[in-house]
């Protein structure tokens, strides 16, 4: 028999977990897999958990997408790596999105189950996996920052909040330098995003035609400073050519560094997360050896044929 590790946060998500979590065993059962059930009880919990556990034919994340990149950290530490499998059920959910998830559970279990197995590119920053976004800078914060009971009663609306607060803060310019395939630049800039994905903070196709596994990850430089430019920028950013932008350098690559020529005084957001890394030099990189079992749903739109 198959066996299956499910590992969930119960602090992500409104979704009953005593009603829930039977149903979900109940699901893996019919699908011939022998089930196993753990709790997340602490920050970077799910991380000791695979990191540690016994070989699994498929673990799978319940939570939002810090949960996943938990799960996903936790399979780097390991020397036989795991087929993961992502059910989300945080407050903005892009990687379930982007995959081709609703909003029940249940369902979404099934379409996973009925779909297949795919290799996908995983950025790593400075060797740490994240599964679809980091950046820093001006509304780069807003993921980590947004106190979790506010989430946990808004939901996506605890974000605008939080936005709607930063937006008018003083925009802060970085002096960076930042090297892509062996060029260099240097400038002042006010935010960065380096992404994976075609859908980022629950906007949807942020970027035209994304492959997960065509050995390229795409970088955002914006040197904007005024608040109504940035977010009028942005607008334009999702709708048309993201080369034709004043003030938007745009890129895909494989190999990026990026130096920080003033110490930093608030982490860089990693998958929605803050990154518990300081140092203000970061290279980031693809590792090919990630498999994950998603619906078949946008495999066709979201992958290039191998």
């Amino acid at each position: 028999m198959k066996t299956c590790l499910v590992i969930y946060n119960p602090n992500s998500g409104k979704y009953n977990k005593e009603e829930t979590l039977p149903k979900i065993k109940k699901v893996l059962e019919d699908y011939k897999y022998q089930v196993d059930i753990k709790e997340t009880e602490y920050k970077s919990h799910a991380t000791e958990i695979v990191s540690t556990c016994d070989q699994y034919n498929l673990v799978i994340s319940i939570g939002g997408d810090g949960t996943f990149n938990e799960v996903m950290t936790g399979n780097f530490m390991r020397k036989d790596r795991l087929v993961l499998c992502h059910l989300p059920s945080g407050t903005t959910n892009d990687i379930g999105a982007m995959w081709g998830y609703g909003k029940n559970i249940i369902s979404n279990l099934k379409l996973a189950l009925n779909g297949k197995i795919k290799r996908i590119d995983m950025c790593t920053i400075n060797g740490k996996p994240f599964v679809y976004s980091a950046g820093f800078g001006k509304f780069m914060t807003i993921p980590y920052e947004t106190p979790r009971k506010l989430k946990k009663r808004l939901g996506h609306l605890a974000y605008i909040k939080e936005g709607v607060k930063d937006f008018f803060r003083k925009v802060k310019l970085y002096d960076i330098t930042y090297t892509i395939d062996n060029n260099e630049y240097r400038g002042l800039f006010s935010f960065a995003l380096i992404t994976n994905a075609n859908r980022v903070a629950g906007i949807n196709n942020f970027y035209k035609d994304i492959k997960l596994n065509d050995d390229k990850f795409e970088i955002l430089m914006c040197n904007i400073t005024h608040l109504s430019d940035i977010i009028k920028t942005l607008y334009f950013f999702a709708k048309y050519d993201a080369s034709k932008i004043p003030g938007f350098y745009f890129y895909k690559t494989d190999n990026f560094k990026i130096k920080f020529n003033t110490p930093i005084k608030k982490p860089l957001c990693v998958d929605g997360e803050s990154l518990d890394d300081l140092s203000g030099e970061y290279t980031i990189r693809i590792d090919h050896d990630v498999h994950v079992l998603m619906p078949s749903k946008n495999i066709k739109d979201l992958f290039i044929k191998e």
